[in-house]
């Protein structure tokens, strides 16, 4: 101890005085404590400033509905559950249970979705911060905060994957599960993760835990580049045959490494017109090819004028018009009741959507189905008009739709050999077919062979002919068929071909799924989905099933959440002119309630359900919306600038960790949205902000952004920019 000491040889005034002070007292040490401890307190209150997020919360508390998400629980039923299992209510989950395996990276396990008591486990234990709150019915409008956004310059991830290159084979997996340890029981986990209780119990034993990476590193700098496919401005990843337009895959077939590349844009795009108008006139140049060209000399419904596109409303691929079509199913069976009973139709092979068009007016949305055969490109130019469509192949695959998903199933002179392969492909409509729902075929006059094939492939799936016309006007032979409602039919077969399908066997499962040769049963309990016919439309669309069971209160909040949040900010908070919108996407759809409040717009919404979300697909379209299934660490089914508007809810944050390169899930957005349409992201600020810089590095306009605590909403429209 270090003593300060005065003059040598006398002792310093201080020391004199420290050694003739008394003692003090236990009385005066503890006043002295309590002194400065209120000194302490006094000070602390005084000076110490108030926290920005008690502040934020203090004045924005009223639009935390409108940033978090829609209301909690959003989870389907178990897609190999019986009716009796939909009630069952969930039992509380051990500890041990608690514990659960990451799905690895790029898992393409169909659809899978939790049982019951899983569900109710991951959802009590989602992070309490990102769970929604109730939208309440008299709640003021949001007063948005606008921020004036400089665009920073950033140099972007040095691109070198293969665009072009090969896809694996199905079965193969190029992506590695992350070296991950276990998390403990408080970790958060997420509704949609994947359960594997046969790992866990090999890996119950370490208790460590790793901290994930962040989706996005804010450190990382982009530097884009075009593709190098020689398909241009039309690239289509899964479609395209090594990047050459003039070839295509059979199937579906990505490439192996993700794509990262931007999709040139055809010289002098021009911004669509407003519906109604692009209905009948597009511009020729962003859809132009030589074979549209050379197409379009033959058909009198296809009219290249100047720079546009022209589709005469009088005519279309069927003589005397397709509203003459229409007429003529009609009076073969007036029991259709089109835009009422029916009001989800399937139009397998794309032409002029003629027949799409014509039931819009019946209010019956028609989702066209362009192969990928097709060499014309027609799916991409119903889209360009606004018309419901998508792009797929019949081969040995199902497609991305559940089952029972259709009312009605449209194909006109689309040559396609049912009767082959054992009736496979005819299967496969079955199973997409609702029970007691329709199949129209027309075919040219003379078409004797191919009918007959047709005729003894469906006495084979039990459909039977109700109407059956030949029109002199359009000169096509009509048959229209009806799939059983019941099983009865199926059990009276003298030859059990094609079998039923065996119990293990799910009908539901749909993402590179192989069609097998057996028949599904058809719902038989009233509680099972498919087993009656929904509402009539519009009443199916806020009408939920009891088939639901529990899920019934989730699926009305969930109606009334994003009614509420289209209604207050969509369409007057958020800049967006939506006059010029018409093509629609939602890339994370739960219930569709996104889709229902845009129902009164003059739009269509394509409600996506990522495959390793819970299965509520099935909801979407017994509500009279439609959908797809996809996995988005892959490029979507569809032609570039295809969407006007993108809608992405937290699907980034959903994610987590499933995609080699999370970067190549913007990239796609740009991709698919044409220059100047809008996309509207609500994520957490950990993934926001990163995901601004990188629309910035694309050049893409930041129209308006709002943050709340842990949550943030975002407008961007994107450019015309190509590096």
């Amino acid at each position: 101890m270090t003593v300060f000491r005065g003059p040598p040889g006398r002792p310093s005034a201080l020391v004199s005085w420290w050694r003739r002070r008394p003692p003090l007292g236990f009385a005066a040490k503890v006043s002295i404590a309590i002194a400065l401890g209120l000194s302490f307190v006094v000070t602390w209150t005084t000076l110490a400033p108030t926290s920005s997020s008690q502040q934020i919360s203090t004045e924005r508390t009223y639009f935390a509905a409108d940033v978090a998400d829609p209301p909690p629980g959003a989870l389907a039923p178990p897609r190999n559950a019986t009716a009796r299992a939909v009630h069952r209510k969930p039992r509380p989950a051990s500890p041990r249970a608690r514990k659960k395996r990451r799905a690895p990276p790029g898992s393409r396990r169909p659809n899978a979705t939790p049982s019951p008591d899983a569900a109710a486990l991951r959802s009590n234990l989602t992070d309490p911060d990102a769970r929604p709150e109730p939208e309440q019915p008299n709640k003021p409008e949001p007063e948005w905060e606008w921020e004036d956004e400089q665009e920073p310059e950033l140099s972007v991830p040095e691109d070198d994957a293969d665009a072009t290159g090969k896809a694996p084979k199905e079965e193969e997996n190029d992506d590695k599960a992350p070296a991950l340890e276990w998390a403990d029981e408080s970790s958060e986990l997420d509704a949609e993760e994947e359960e594997d209780p046969e790992a866990a119990k090999g890996k119950a034993s370490k208790k460590k835990k790793k901290k994930l990476p962040p989706l996005f590193s804010p450190a990382a700098h982009y530097h884009w580049k075009l593709c190098s496919a020689k398909s241009g401005h039309h690239y289509t990843p899964c479609v395209d045959f090594d990047g050459d337009g003039s070839q295509k895959h059979h199937e579906r077939s990505c490439p192996r490494s993700p794509v990262t590349c931007l999709v040139s844009l055809p010289k002098e795009y021009k911004l669509p017109a407003p519906w109604p108008e692009r209905k009948e006139k597009i511009w020729y140049g962003n859809v132009g090819h030589p074979r549209l060209s050379s197409y379009a000399k033959d058909h009198s419904w296809l009219n290249r004028t100047g720079e546009h596109l022209v589709f005469p409303p009088e005519e279309s691929e069927f003589k005397g018009g397709a509203r003459h079509y229409i007429d003529t199913i009609d009076e073969m069976a007036p029991d259709l009741d089109w835009g009422k009973n029916i009001r989800i139709a399937l139009d397998i092979g794309c032409k002029s959507a003629g027949f799409g068009v014509a039931l819009l007016e019946k209010d019956v949305i028609t989702l066209s189905l362009g192969l990928t055969n097709d060499q014309t490109d027609l799916a991409q130019v119903a889209l360009e008009r606004g018309i419901p469509a998508t792009i797929g192949s019949l081969g040995s695959r199902r497609l991305p739709f559940p089952s029972g998903s259709f009312d009605i199933i449209h194909c006109s002179e689309c040559n396609i050999p049912w009767h082959s392969n054992g009736g496979k492909l005819l299967i496969e409509m079955n199973r997409i077919l609702r029970p007691g729902g329709y199949f129209i075929i027309s075919s040219r006059h003379g078409d004797l062979e191919s009918e007959e094939g047709i005729s003894a492939s469906m006495a084979s799936v039990c459909w039977n002919v109700i109407a059956y016309n030949s029109d002199d006007v359009s000169e096509l032979g009509v048959k229209i068929f009806q799939r059983p409602a019941s099983n009865d039919e199926y059990d009276l077969r003298a030859k059990k071909d094609p079998p039923f399908c065996k119990e293990e066997q799910n009908k539901a499962t749909a993402w590179y799924t192989p069609i097998k040769h057996c028949l599904h049963k058809a719902p038989a309990g009233i509680e099972e989905r498919g087993s009656e016919w929904p509402e009539e439309w519009p009443k199916r669309l806020e009408t939920f099933p009891d088939w639901l069971g529990d899920l019934q209160t989730r699926a009305s909040a969930d109606h009334s959440h994003w009614k509420a949040v289209v209604e207050k900010s969509y369409l007057d908070g958020l800049g967006i002119n939506w006059t010029n919108i018409r093509n629609v996407l939602d890339m994370k759809a739960v219930y569709g309630g996104f889709a229902a409040a845009l129902s009164s717009e003059k739009v269509w919404v394509m409600n996506v359900v990522p495959v390793h979300a819970p299965d509520t697909l099935p909801v979407i379209f017994e509500r009279g919306l439609v959908g797809v299934y996809h996995d988005w660490c892959e490029p979507f089914s569809t032609y570039p600038r295809s969407y006007d508007l993108l809608h992405a809810d937290h699907l980034f944050s959903r994610l987590k960790n499933r995609c080699k390169e999370p970067v190549a899930i913007l990239v796609e957005m740009d991709r698919i949205l044409r220059p100047g349409g809008w996309a509207i992201i609500r994520e957490k600020l950990e993934i926001l902000d990163p995901l601004e810089a990188i629309l910035k590095s694309l050049h893409w306009e930041i129209v308006m952004t709002f943050r709340k605590d842990k949550e943030g909403i975002m407008s961007v429209k994107k450019t015309t920019w190509r590096p």
